[in-house]
């Protein structure tokens, strides 16, 4: 059964942004008092929280796809949409995340530190945002567009002062389990440890953080054995205690040769860029099962070679706890001197210089494309690409709208000067994108005139005719019969026509 997970894809869908409103307000005596449609809802965006308490990620691997809330819908008198209810992933400090094509988005290296990973769509306005005094009335609304929706990659890499390296069952689970209260399993056989567990010690006045992970063989580097799972766990660790078996039983081994191998692994990793390569941080030796009567004549032979060396060893036994006071004042000693260095470091940060859009960025790009059938017109932007996503197409008024809009951004001035004529093909968005046959003298429907001041003939109006209007037509009826009395008078007079009894 999988206890620990450290590596996963997640499936990351934002909220979609509601649909705006289409209303007009009716009251008595006043059929149009306006257009009260409200706007939709952002929908809900998805934000990865590094959260001490967590220390796997193994929800994500049980449940990789996870959405946020759409928004809500506007509705009529001026009602605005619910937003979307952010959706928060907790995941161990640590994290890394990365992107589809590997690219490191953001490490997670505080605890409380929050990322936004998916943003939510934008709401669609509401006819009553885009009323305006020359479009009084409005017959259409913006609609909601689509949150981001991808794939992201989470990379747990343990945060510890100290990394215990060594071979399988050098006693590294031994060690952290006699020097901190970490219980993590122990046996007598190979890759007990499958994942990395995490111990605090307490020398005197200091305290840190050692981490046992899963041991190492050669050839750890390329991906043998549980290699990069290991490695990869002491990237973030400041300094190395290698832990040397001096009981082993196995055939061709011995401490020098398995610190050898170590190191040849150590040095193969590679480490991020602007990381101290693992071989260069500070490294103890521990020589353990000294309560071993042949272990101890193998630590006292070997000693003095990896003195030779440079290294400070200690001999230890986790069995008698035989010198593990002294092996950790040596490890607090260097966990303080790498935390100082380490602040010197970040004090000395360049600070963050935010630049502002260029005064000539238009926001927008034509990039002309040929093709088998002619060349294209492809127009690139954040602003014209959502503004199509909003555009309700089955409404005329509202394909006006973005016909205004697109103008009043340059976008026909930019297709002149890319050489397009009346006629040639545009398309907004990537891939196949928004296309449409390109004519610049369309004018938008917000400028048809669409009845008198305050009236809409979209409206339905009552068709019961006022006392104005039945006066109006009476006295039209009397004059047209006085009209016609007046004309057969005129007829009679001049011999046309006589009255006989």
């Amino acid at each position: 059964m999988v206890t620990f997970v450290d590596q996963v894809q997640v499936h990351l869908q934002a909220g979609r942004g509601g649909n705006g409103c289409v209303s007009i307000r009716r009251e008595k005596f006043k059929p149009l008092a306006g257009p009260d449609g409200g706007a939709g809802g952002h929908g809900g965006d998805i934000v990865i929280l590094a959260d001490p308490q967590v220390t796997t990620l193994l929800e994500f691997h049980r449940r990789p796809h996870r959405s946020a809330e759409n928004g809500g819908y506007g509705a009529g008198d001026y009602r605005a949409g619910t937003h979307g209810a952010e959706l928060v992933l907790s995941v161990p400090v640590g994290t890394v995340v990365k992107d589809a094509a590997g690219e490191t988005l953001i490490d997670l290296t505080e605890a409380g530190t929050r990322f936004l990973a998916a943003k939510g769509g934008l709401g669609g306005l509401g006819n009553h945002a885009l009323a305006s005094s020359k479009r009084k009335a409005p017959g259409f609304a913006l609609l909601g567009t689509e949150g981001w929706s991808g794939t992201l990659t989470l990379e747990l890499k343990t945060i510890a002062d100290v990394a215990l390296v060594g071979y399988p069952s050098a006693g590294k689970s031994s060690l952290i389990a006699a020097m901190s209260a970490a219980k993590p399993k122990i046996a007598d056989y190979p890759f007990t440890t499958l994942h990395p567990n995490l111990g605090v010690v307490q020398v005197a006045d200091h305290r840190f953080t050692v981490a046992d992970v899963p041991g190492l063989i050669e050839g750890a580097s390329e991906g043998k054995g549980l290699g990069l799972d290991f490695l990869r766990h002491v990237e973030r660790c400041s300094a190395l205690l290698h832990v040397l078996d001096c009981a082993t039983l196995e055939p061709g081994r011995d401490p020098l040769s398995d610190l050898e191998v170590i190191r040849g692994e150590l040095a193969a990793y590679p480490v991020p860029d602007g990381q101290t390569p693992l071989l260069e941080r500070p490294q103890l030796v521990a020589l353990n099962k000294i309560d071993v009567p042949e272990a101890r004549e193998l630590a006292d032979f070997v000693r003095p070679e990896l003195e030779a060396q440079g290294y400070r060893v200690f001999e230890i036994s986790t069995v008698s706890h035989e010198g593990l006071r002294e092996l950790g004042f040596a490890l607090a000693e260097l966990v303080e001197q790498a935390r100082a260095r380490e602040l010197a470091a970040t004090v000395d940060q360049p600070r963050i210089v935010l630049q502002p859009r260029a005064v000539d960025d238009s926001g927008f790009r034509v990039v002309p494309e040929g093709g088998s059938y002619g060349t294209l017109y492809r127009v690139l932007g954040a602003k014209p690409e959502r503004w199509v996503e909003q555009t309700d197409f089955t409404n005329d008024e509202a394909v006006g709208y973005l016909a205004d809009r697109l103008q009043k951004l340059g976008i026909e001035d930019a297709l002149v000067k890319a050489g397009a004529t009346a006629g040639s093909t545009v398309v907004i968005g990537p891939g196949s994108g928004v296309v449409f046959d390109w004519e610049p003298t369309v004018t938008s429907a917000a400028e048809v005139q669409m009845g008198a001041r305050g009236t809409d003939l979209r409206v339905e109006q009552n068709e019961r005719r006022t006392n104005k209007e039945r006066r109006s037509e009476y006295h039209e009826r009397m004059d047209a019969k006085a009209e016609a009395r007046a004309e057969l008078e005129r007829e009679r007079k001049a011999g046309l026509w006589e009255e006989r009894s």
